[in-house]
């Protein structure tokens, strides 16, 4: 497959599991590994926002989303 065509797979995939990752509460931790993997340098803020929403949205936040936000810092 040309590296255009891999490119919009991995985009699309990673705009689906970023919106259902936003949109569930507590998002798994494979679900949030896979969103890892296809991660570039461009599509880091998203991420980084999508957890501290979780974190800040949250009265106890989850330790190991925290040490996934801190493993970017």
């Amino acid at each position: 497959m040309p590296n255009k065509e891999r490119d919009s797979v991995r985009r699309n995939l990673l705009a689906a599991l970023m919106r259902k990752a936003d949109a569930d509460l507590y998002p798994s931790s494979t679900m949030l590994d896979v969103i890892e993997s296809l991660l570039t340098e461009e599509d880091l803020p998203q991420y980084e926002r999508l957890l501290l929403s979780h974190i800040d949205g949250d009265a106890y936040p989850s330790i190991p989303m925290i040490r996934r936000l801190q493993r970017f810092a």
